[in-house]
C-alpha cells in the first residue's frame, strides 16, 4: 500500500509539471527510483508489486524466528534483531540496514507498532588518542529465567578517541572496592590505561569535604593516586562533557541487556563481553564510521602500561556502603539499626558507611572516614531492631538554630531566605556547611554582607565560599576607598615642583664633558 502511494504521489507531481529530481528529493526517494515509478502504466506497476510478495529474501529463513521476537518484544530495534541473529542464528549473512528493512515490514503485514523513546545529547569534541576514557554506571530491571524480575547494575568505560567499550555487571549496587576492580579489569581489556578519566560527580568516587566542593573519596584517592591518571569530573546527565559514555550506557541498556533473559551473573557478563566482541566493539560507529575494534588497535599503542595488577584489598578500607530509611535505621545481615532521628532527609541521597571493629561492634559513619553517627553491639539474631534511645529524641537542629540565626543578620529577608533555599537543594548533604561559611563571614565582614547578598542573586552563585569572597572583596574595596592618598591633599596641592632653564638641561644632554 505504501509503495503505491508513492506511485500515485510522484505521477501526480510529474502531471503538475515538477522534475524527476525535484520529485526524489521532496518524497525522498532515489532518482532511479522515481524514474522506474515514472516508467510504469498502472497496471505494470501492479504486477511489480504482486511480483515482490512472491520474492524470496534472505531473511525468509528466519522470518518465523523473527517474527516470535517482535511479538513478545515490540520494542525490539532493527539493530538488536541484527545482533540477536548472529548470536542465536550465528547468521551474519545480512547488513544492519537489510535486516532493519525487513522488520519495519513485519511489523507493517502482522501490526506490532513500535514505541520510539527520544533522547537529545549533544556534540562533544574529540580526543587525542590515549588522552581520555569515560566513565559512568546504569541499572536496569531483565525477566529471570525462574520467573519474576531482576534489577542489574553495570558499570561502563569508553575510550573517547577509538570508543572501545568495556562492561560489568552485578547484581547488587556498586561498592568502591568494586568500582576499583572493574577499572583493573577495563585496563586490562584495553591493554593500557588513559591520561584522563572522566565521571559523574558519584557517591562512590566524590564526596564533600569542603561545604560541598568535591574531592574523591579516601578509598579511591588511593587508588588513583598508586596508577597516576587524571581525574574529571563533571555534572550528572551531562552530555557537553561525557556525551560518549551517556550513548554507551543507552547502547548496553536497549541493544544488550533489553529483553534479555537473566539467570546467573557470571554467564550474564560472558555474554555481555561476546557482545562486547560481536557488536559493541565491531559495529561501525556512528560518528567516526570506524569499527571501534580497528581504532582501538592503534590507540592501544598510546596508552599508559600498567605493569602490575593493584591490590585494592589492601589499599581500601573497610567501609560498607548502607542506605538510610525513611524510619531512620540501616540494615545489616537481616537486622536494622538506629541512626538518630532526622538523619534520613528527603530528596538527599541517604547514604551511610558501617565499619565493624573486632567483628563484635557496628559503627555508622555518613562519610566513610568521617565521625562516627552511632554505635550499636552487633546482633547474632536475625529481623530485629537494635535501637539506642538517644536516637528517638530531637531537639531543635543545628541546622534550624543556624537558619534562624543567619536570617536575623541580614534586612534583606528576601533575599538571605531564597540564598538558604537554593543551598538547601545544591547541598542537602552538606548544609550545615554552608551555613558555616555564612556565619564566619557575617562576623568577618559585617558591613558588606547586604551588597554580598545582593551581589551573589544578581550573580546566582549558589556557594556559601562565594559569599565569602564577595563580600572580603567588597570589604576590602571600602578600606581601599578610604585609606589617604597624597595626590588629594590640599597641603600637598600647593607644592610645585623646582623651575630650571633650558641651558641646564642642555648642558646634561651634553653630557657634562666640560665639568
Amino acid at each position: 500500500m505504501k509503495r503505491f502511494m508513492k506511485y500515485a504521489e510522484i505521477r501526480q507531481l510529474h502531471a503538475e509539471g515538477f522534475s524527476i529530481n525535484s520529485i526524489a528529493k521532496k518524497l525522498n526517494m532515489s532518482r532511479n527510483t522515481v524514474k522506474d515509478y515514472m516508467g510504469m502504466a498502472p497496471e505494470e506497476f501492479e504486477d511489480f508489486l504482486i511480483s515482490l510478495r512472491h520474492r524470496s529474501k534472505k531473511l525468509d529463513p528466519f522470518r518465523d524466528p523473527i517474527l516470535h521476537w517482535l511479538q513478545e518484544h515490540p520494542d525490539l530495534t532493527g539493530a538488536q534483531v541484527h545482533d540477536w541473529l548472529e548470536e542465536r542464528m550465528s547468521f551474519r549473512g545480512a547488513t544492519e540496514n537489510t535486516v532493519r528493512n525487513y522488520v519495519n515490514e513485519l511489523r507493517e503485514m502482522y501490526h506490532i507498532p513500535k514505541k520510539i523513546q527520544h533522547r537529545n545529547y549533544s556534540a562533544t569534541p574529540e580526543s587525542f588518542p590515549g588522552q581520555q576514557g569515560q566513565v559512568d554506571f546504569g541499572q536496569t530491571v531483565v525477566k529471570k529465567k525462574t520467573g519474576g524480575h531482576k534489577r542489574l547494575y553495570f558499570i561502563a568505560f569508553v575510550l573517547s578517541h577509538s570508543r572501545y567499550k568495556y562492561v560489568e555487571w552485578l547484581d547488587r549496587p556498586f561498592r568502591t572496592a568494586d568500582v576499583v576492580r572493574c577499572h583493573e579489569n577495563a585496563f586490562a581489556y584495553y591493554e593500557g590505561m588513559p591520561a584522563e578519566m572522566v565521571y559523574d560527580q558519584d557517591a562512590l568516587l566524590a564526596v564533600s569535604e569542603n561545604a560541598g566542593d568535591l574531592i574523591l573519596t579516601a578509598e579511591f584517592t588511593k587508588y588513583q593516586t598508586a596508577r597516576g591518571f587524571k581525574v574529571y569530573l563533571c555534572r550528572k546527565s551531562d552530555p557537553e562533557s561525557k556525551g560518549k559514555i551517556e550513548q554507551v550506557v543507552k547502547f548496553v541498556k536497549y541493544n544488550f541487556s533489553k529483553n534479555r533473559v537473566f539467570d546467573q551473573l557470571a554467564t550474564w557478563n560472558e555474554a555481555c563481553l561476546a557482545w562486547l566482541k560481536r557488536t559493541g566493539n565491531r559495529k561501525v560507529h556512528h560518528n567516526i564510521k570506524k569499527r571501534p575494534f580497528e581504532v582501538h588497535a592503534l590507540e592501544k599503542q598510546h596508552l599508559q602500561k600498567v605493569s602490575t595488577t593493584y591490590l585494592f584489598e589492601h589499599h581500601l578500607s573497610s567501609s560498607i556502603p548502607r542506605t538510610i530509611h525513611k524510619d531512620n535505621v540501616i540494615r545489616y545481615l537481616q537486622n536494622r539499626y538506629s541512626v538518630p532521628s532526622g538523619t534520613y532527609r528527603e530528596q538527599a541521597s541517604n547514604k551511610a558507611y558501617l565499619q565493624i571493629i573486632e567483628g563484635r561492634t557496628l559503627l555508622i559513619r555518613l562519610k566513610p572516614t568521617g565521625p562516627v553517627l552511632a554505635t550499636h553491639p552487633l546482633s547474632e539474631k536475625k529481623g530485629i531492631v537494635i535501637s539506642d534511645p538517644r536516637h528517638r529524641v530531637k531537639s531543635e537542629s543545628k541546622r534550624s538554630l543556624l537558619i534562624h540565626e543567619l536570617s536575623d543578620a541580614f534586612s534583606n529577608k528576601a533575599g538571605i531566605q531564597w540564598f538558604i533555599e537554593a543551598l538547601t537543594e545544591k547541598y542537602p548533604r552538606h548544609l550545615i556547611d554552608q551555613l558555616k561559611v555564612i556565619q564566619q563571614t557575617i562576623r568577618a565582614h559585617p558591613n558588606s554582607i547586604e551588597a554580598a547578598l545582593k551581589d551573589i542573586q544578581k550573580l546566582q552563585l549558589i556557594s556559601g565560599n562565594d559569599f565569602r569572597d564577595m563580600a572580603y572583596s567588597l570589604d576590602r574595596q571600602v578600606q581601599l576607598s578610604s585609606s589617604p592618598d597624597v595626590s588629594l591633599n590640599p597641603k600637598y596641592m600647593e607644592w610645585k615642583a623646582p623651575e630650571r632653564s633650558s641651558d641646564t638641561y642642555l648642558n646634561v644632554l651634553k653630557g657634562g664633558r666640560g665639568s
